[in-house]
C-alpha cells in the first residue's frame, strides 16, 4: 500500500468554502518557529521541556490531576486500557457510530468490543447499556461524538453500580463540559486527539490521557516509554509512545493563543447554522441542551438523498463531508464479531443521512447563508 495524503487535507480553489483551514490557522507560524528553534538549541528532542509544560498546562485547564502526553489519540486509548489490565477475555462496551480508532483500540489489547446503538443526537443510548453487560464487562467507552457530551452522570451511575471502568473517548471534545463540569470529573481516564484536523491540532500525530488517579497514570508513564524508570532500568516491558517535543511546542502555542477563539467561533457557527436550519422541513439538527456544551468538532445535519446533495454542494463551492458512511459493525474488519445489518438501527441510519459541514473559524456568517440557501435550493428541485 502506498502513503496517500488524506482528501480532508486537501485545499482546492474550485471550492469556496472549505473543510480544511489548515493554512490559514498556521498563518503565523514564525512564532511557532521561535519556539522550536530553542528545542533544537536545547538538544532535548524526546519527552522534553515543552511536553512536561504543555501536560501541566492542560492539567490546569480542565482540573485533572494528571495529563500525560502520548504518540496520538489512537495511542491514548490502547495505552489506558492497557493500563487498566484490559486485555483477552475481557469485553469493554462503545458505539458502532464512531472512527475505527475506538474499536481499534479495544480490538488490540485483546479484548472484546460489545456495542449498543446511539441515540439521533449520535451518542451512547446509556439506556441499553445493561442489557450487554456480562461477567466479562470491564468498562464503557463512551464517544463524545463531534464535542458533544455523553450523559455522562447516568454512565457513571452504571458503571459504579457494576463495578466498571470508564474510558472517555473525547478526542473531538477538547474543552467540552457536561452540567458546567469537566469531562474528567465523570470518569476513570479521558483521552485526547491533536490531530490537525482536531479543535486542538498540531503539525502531525499527538494525544494525551487525563485522569486523576495516581496510579493509573504512574503506569501510563511506564506503558509510553518502554517502561522505562530511568535510562538503564525497567519496571514493565512497554512501548514507545511519547509526546513529540516538537510537537508540544505547537500544542502548547495553540492551547494558550488559538483554542479560546477557536471554540468560541465554533460555538457560534453552529448556533446559526441551527438558525438558519430551524424552520426548514429537509434538514434535521440535532436538539441542543443547555447542560452540554459542544464545541463542535462537526457540524452535523441529516438529510433524505444525502449523497445528490453532497454532490450538489460540492458542484456549487462547498465541501460537504460525510462522517461516517459505514457503521463499524459493517466493516469488513467486524465480521468475526458477527454483527449483521439491522442490529444497530440508529446508528445505520445515520450513516446513511447524515452530512458534515464545514463549522470552524474561518466561517462566516454569509459562508452559512450560502450554503443554507443551496440547501433549500437542491429540495426545491429534487
Amino acid at each position: 500500500m502506498k502513503n496517500y495524503l488524506p482528501k480532508q487535507y486537501k485545499k482546492t480553489k474550485k471550492l469556496k468554502i472549505n473543510h480544511s483551514y489548515l493554512v490559514e490557522q498556521f498563518a503565523d507560524y514564525s512564532k511557532i518557529f521561535k519556539e522550536i528553534e530553542k528545542v533544537v538549541k536545547r538538544g532535548d528532542y524526546t519527552l522534553g521541556q515543552k511536553v512536561n509544560e504543555f501536560e501541566k498546562n492542560f492539567a490546569k485547564r480542565t482540573g485533572a490531576k494528571f495529563v500525560i502526553g502520548v504518540g496520538n489519540g489512537t495511542d491514548a486509548l490502547f495505552l489506558s486500557l492497557k493500563a487498566l489490565n484490559i486485555g483477552k477475555g475481557d469485553e469493554v462496551i462503545t458505539v458502532p457510530y464512531t472512527f475505527i480508532s475506538t474499536v481499534g483500540a479495544i480490538v488490540t489489547v485483546g479484548a472484546k468490543p460489545v456495542f449498543v446503538d446511539i441515540k439521533e443526537d449520535y451518542n451512547i443510548n446509556e439506556k441499553k447499556i445493561k442489557s450487554v453487560i456480562t461477567k466479562k464487562t470491564k468498562a464503557i467507552m463512551p464517544v463524545h461524538w463531534a464535542g458533544r457530551p455523553c450523559e455522562l452522570n447516568k454512565i457513571k451511575i452504571i458503571a459504579k453500580k457494576h463495578n466498571l471502568k470508564i474510558v472517555q473517548d473525547a478526542s473531538q471534545a477538547i474543552d467540552s463540559r457536561f452540567k458546567n463540569k469537566q469531562l474528567i470529573d465523570f470518569g476513570d481516564i479521558c483521552t485526547y486527539s491533536m490531530h490537525p484536523l482536531k479543535n486542538l491540532n498540531i503539525w502531525g500525530d499527538g494525544g494525551f490521557i487525563a485522569t486523576n488517579n495516581k496510579r493509573i497514570a504512574d503506569k501510563l508513564y511506564l506503558l509510553r516509554n518502554h517502561g522505562l524508570i530511568d535510562r538503564n532500568n525497567s519496571k514493565i516491558f512497554a512501548y514507545n509512545s511519547r509526546l513529540d517535543t516538537i510537537q508540544a511546542v505547537v500544542a502548547n502555542y495553540k492551547l494558550k493563543n488559538k483554542l479560546n477563539t477557536i471554540t468560541k467561533k465554533r460555538i457560534k457557527n453552529a448556533h446559526f447554522f441551527d438558525k438558519v436550519f430551524r424552520d426548514n422541513p429537509n434538514v434535521k439538527t440535532v436538539k441542543r441542551f443547555r447542560h452540554l456544551k459542544e464545541v463542535y468538532h462537526l457540524y452535523h445535519i441529516n438529510v433524505k438523498k444525502r449523497d445528490q446533495l453532497q454532490q450538489y454542494l460540492i458542484k456549487n463551492g462547498v465541501d460537504a463531508k460525510v462522517h461516517y458512511p459505514i457503521p463499524i459493525h459493517l466493516q469488513p474488519a467486524a465480521k468475526y464479531l458477527k454483527y449483521k445489518r439491522g442490529d444497530f438501527p440508529i446508528a445505520e441510519k445515520m450513516a446513511n443521512t447524515t452530512m458534515s459541514l464545514p463549522v470552524h473559524e474561518f466561517i462566516k456568517e454569509k459562508d452559512i447563508k450560502y450554503v443554507a440557501n443551496l440547501i433549500n435550493n437542491f429540495f426545491k428541485y429534487n
